[in-house]
């Protein structure tokens, strides 16, 4: 399985009309759907397929055609992301009318095609899961922490400072589980 960490974009046109497809981390989904709402009010079209895993590690899928006929956009995209095997990704595609109709057939070759060109322009890395870890320390070594998590490029955006300690709660991989306790061990 793969997924992706950052927005990329891409365009496609066929018969003058535009098809600009969004790859992004699902967590995005939400905020970047009405976002690409807003910003393109006179779009025709503006439709998503996503794959994520639930809290029992499922696959969730969803899709939608936006008012174009059924299954011609939102499954076709989907089928591009379950091809990739990607998962915690979702894949937004605006589309502008260019007078010509395409057909059924026609838009699923469209919104397939600019499915993949996004793809193209995107970097898709290999999905690890992770565990959510959280641990407390004393002040007095804190930035020993900082300074392991920082050069192994582990975010920590997760801390709680109490009057005597820090709560800290970061998202390991297994091998960096591995790792953090030959650390955790040294000090």
């Amino acid at each position: 399985m793969f997924h992706v960490q950052e927005l990329r974009s891409a365009k496609y046109e066929v018969k003058k009309s535009t098809f600009t497809s969004y790859l992004l981390p699902y967590s995005l989904f939400d905020s970047y759907h009405d976002r690409l709402k807003k910003e393109n009010p006179k779009a025709s079209h503006i439709i998503w397929a996503f794959r994520a895993l639930n809290a029992y590690g499922q696959i969730v899928e969803g899709s939608s055609d936006d008012g174009e006929p059924k299954g011609s956009a939102g499954t076709p995209t989907l089928n591009v992301l379950r091809g990739e095997e990607l998962i915690n990704s979702v894949l937004l595609t605006v589309r502008y009318f260019g007078g010509t109709k395409l057909g059924t057939g026609g838009m699923v070759r469209a919104y397939t095609q600019s499915a993949k060109a996004v793809l193209e322009a995107s970097m898709i890395i290999p999905y690890e899961p992770k565990k959510s870890i959280t641990f407390d320390t004393s002040y007095t070594i804190t930035k020993r922490y900082e300074h392991y998590f920082d050069k192994h490029t582990i975010p920590y955006p997760n801390r709680l400072f109490h009057t005597d300690m820090v709560t800290w709660n970061v998202e390991l991989t297994e091998d960096e589980i591995k790792d953090f306790d030959i650390f955790i061990k040294s000090l």
